[in-house]
């Protein structure tokens, strides 16, 4: 499939999830998406709102199941003030593929910079219960008159090659995309050279990572980023994609332009945090993507399997 082709399939959509006000600034997006053994589709998405200030939006982590990926039921929610936090950003779900547990893990800035939290294990999503959060990931502290990793923040988690690997941006007044891995999904390390790729080209501002699709031979990474000289680059994200043949070097496929913006008009172009899940000879692609009125919504289009 050529990239032209790959743009054209996924400007196909429909919507899965929408705000839960048609306002400017609400948004629903940040899906993760987790197929189960039994073939039934869980989407872990996050809510936000747009009266609080901008970083505690979040409200809300909800969770949906369908048994076709694209109809989904909302089963549970976990809201910021059961957790007793100022709010949430994307989330990332997983089946454990040996014990069949559900992994929850999700972000958040509780005063001390973004963190990765987990919530502990469960045999069905709709029992997660977010006092059980635990820190798994955070910065060093700064030393004073240094410049350094502030946080972290935006998950995929994914099992490959034996290990857990955690796809996640590193905050230091930029975004970036930092590549770590674990044995138990608990205890993280940096994996190899970070970050993954350069804020460079067209993603000279933010280059954040999305998600990985394993291939045949290799992985696709999809990436997300902006440019300095954009409007509102914080928030106006575009999506490329990089090879890795072996989950050690990235090699960007895009580095001179975006490959996939919204496909509707108005003052953003925002397509992002999209998720791509293998499903037989197809991939669902759901992700977030701006409306002409500055809301967002979740979208999902599907594509012939590379």
């Amino acid at each position: 499939m050529t990239f032209p082709e790959l743009v054209e399939s996924l400007s196909r959509y429909e919507t899965v999830l929408e705000p839960d006000q048609n306002t400017p600034e609400w948004w629903a997006g940040a899906p993760s998406v987790c197929r189960a053994k039994d073939g039934t589709f869980y989407l872990a998405a996050r809510m936000r709102e747009g009266d609080s200030p901008r970083g505690c939006r979040g409200y809300e982590m909800r969770l949906l199941k369908s048994s076709d990926g694209r109809a989904f039921t909302r089963i549970h929610s976990l809201k910021r003030e059961d957790a007793a936090l100022p709010g949430f950003e994307r989330p990332a779900l997983v089946q454990d593929p040996a014990s069949g547990m559900f992994r929850l893990y999700g972000c958040t800035n509780p005063g001390t910079g973004w963190c990765v939290f987990k919530l502990d294990d469960v045999a069905d999503p709709a029992l997660f219960d977010v006092r059980t959060r635990k820190t798994v990931l955070q910065a060093a502290p700064l030393e004073e008159g240094f410049a350094g990793l502030a946080g972290f923040k935006d998950p995929f988690v994914i099992q490959a090659n034996g290990a857990w690997h955690m796809l996640v941006i590193g905050y230091d007044e930029i975004e970036r995309a930092y590549h770590l891995v674990s044995n138990d999904g608990d205890r993280w390390e940096f994996a190899g050279d970070n970050p993954i790729l350069e804020n460079a080209g067209w993603h000279n501002f933010y280059t954040r990572p999305a998600c990985l699709l394993p291939l045949d031979a290799g992985y696709l990474l999809v990436y997300e980023g902006s440019h300095a000289t954009w409007r509102d680059p914080v928030y106006n994200i575009a999506t490329g994609l990089a090879y890795s043949p072996d989950l050690e070097e990235f090699i960007d496929l895009t580095p001179d332009e975006p490959l996939l913006k919204s496909t509707t008009p108005g003052p953003y172009h925002t397509w992002r945090y999209s998720h791509w899940l293998p499903v037989g000879d197809k991939v669902h692609v759901y992700f977030e993507a701006a409306r002409p009125n500055n809301t967002n919504e979740t979208r999902l289009a599907r594509l012939d399997r590379p």
